[in-house]
């Protein structure tokens, strides 16, 4: 099963916003690239995670508005992170059992991508599929 690092390989760029732009700009920066949660980072240094939801949730819900609330009000600050060596398998288990969607992948303090949850079953059904053919070839030849 691959590794988080190898899943890392076929993704772009890291989307990420500073704790103190408003909601709405990273409301923008999200639809422009049509992801549904970015890294804050305060420098180079990770310091949350913000999402659609946590729009929903602290701002749309609670009468903010996006516009005069800033993403360090709202963001998730309790990350979980995995190392590049976490398998997909390992990574799945822990979003699931943390009930997380996005996950941080730090090497020597630094970030070098966000896995989704979406990457990981993706990753998953390749993987499945590749049994699927090495059983078949087996059993065949």
């Amino acid at each position: 099963m691959k590794t988080a690092k190898q899943l890392l390989e076929s993704k772009g760029t890291i989307y990420s916003v500073s704790p103190s732009a408003t909601v709405y700009d990273a409301l923008v920066i999200m639809a422009e690239h049509r992801v549904g949660a970015l890294l804050v980072l305060d420098g180079e240094h990770l310091v949350g995670i913000i999402s659609e939801r946590d729009n929903a949730r602290e701002v749309a819900l609670k009468g903010k508005t996006p516009q005069d609330t800033l993403v360090a009000e709202i963001m998730s600050t309790k990350l979980i992170t995995v190392s590049p060596s976490e398998t997909v398998e390992e990574c799945m288990n822990l979003m699931s059992g943390k009930r997380i969607r996005h996950l941080p992948v730090i090497e020597n303090d630094n970030v070098i991508g966000v896995l989704s949850i979406g990457d990981l079953v993706q990753a998953t059904i390749e993987y499945q599929q590749f049994l699927i053919k090495q059983l078949e070839s087996y059993i065949v030849g």
